[in-house]
């Protein structure tokens, strides 16, 4: 690790804000990974442009990591800085029929404020494992609702510390996908609009979302959510189910018995075992069915 980006750190950020060689399956909910060179938890936006600014010069790779919970950390980690954002990123505000949420707030959190403040719009994120910086960046969906239907603007900030403001259809979402995704910004707020409705059906719908998943999601096992994005006109899981490979395992990893759409890690699994198994059901389903399945999990390292 070079000294001169370790003390650079320091001045910016409180020391325990910066740890080396941190294990990556503390911060992602495959629950594997091995180390990142550098972990920072970053607090404010000055912090956030000093950072940036520093690793541009000095041509360090970093990535932002909030939840951990679409992520794929290779088992020799990441060479490089992970970012995640702490403090004045995880601060909400309500007002009138709009939330503005910092990007370190968890989907789940902000839906339950739209539910605290009688507004509806918002309940299908309310399970969502991922952070707002994570959402935005992907277009975050489920159950027929997805962020691009009631985000009005997304504040990010570019590799030089310039913050901007794009509006809805300059983020240009799609599924699984916006403006961010292929460009140097980090989210760093978003704000929605919902509308006004009966607080006891929002509740109802949010309990309702939530007994679906429990019945349908392995969510007592490590996985990282729908493995793979669905193809156009089809399910993945359905594809996966019908090619026999519910079940099927490699070393730690398997498709789930619950949801074959999801690969779950049984307890001793590594990021290789995923990887393989990913490639395994990628090649069994274009053998029947002559479709390629795209994964929705982002891979890291190497």
């Amino acid at each position: 690790m070079s000294k001169a980006l370790q003390e650079y750190l320091k001045t910016v950020l409180p020391e325990d804000h910066i740890r080396m060689e941190e294990p990556m399956d503390r911060h992602t909910t495959f629950r594997v990974g091995g180390p990142a060179e550098c972990f920072i938890t970053v607090d404010t936006k000055e912090q956030l442009k000093k950072v940036l600014t520093y690793l541009k010069q000095t041509g360090w790779d970093y990535f932002l990591v909030g939840n951990g919970s679409n992520l794929l950390v290779s088992d020799k980690g990441y060479r490089g800085v992970i970012i995640t954002l702490g403090g004045d990123f995880c601060k909400m505000e309500r007002n009138g029929d709009r939330i503005r949420a910092g990007a370190g707030v968890l989907l789940g959190s902000a839906a339950q404020e739209a539910l605290r403040g009688g507004l509806t719009g918002l309940e299908f994120a309310a399970g969502i494992p991922g952070t707002v910086g994570g959402g935005v960046r992907m277009n975050a969906g489920a159950y027929g609702g997805e962020l691009s239907q009631v985000v009005t603007e997304v504040e990010v900030m570019n590799d030089d510390g310039e913050l901007l403001v794009l509006d809805n259809a300059a983020m240009e979402f799609g599924y699984r996908t916006s403006a961010v995704k292929d460009r140097p910004y980090v989210v760093t707020a978003m704000e929605v609009r919902l509308t006004e409705g009966d607080p006891e059906a929002i509740r109802e719908r949010m309990l309702e979302l939530a007994k679906q998943r429990r019945d349908k999601q392995p969510l007592e096992l490590p996985s990282a959510g729908s493995t793979f994005k669905r193809p156009e006109g089809m399910f993945a899981g359905k594809l996966i189910q019908d090619s026999g490979l519910r079940g099927h395992k490699h070393g730690g990893a398997q498709i789930s018995e619950k949801h074959c759409g999801f690969i779950v890690n049984c307890g001793n699994a590594t990021a290789t075992d995923i990887i393989e198994l990913i490639e395994e059901t990628k090649e069994t389903v274009e053998k029947n069915f002559g479709v390629e399945l795209e994964p929705e999990v982002i891979f890291l390292g190497e």
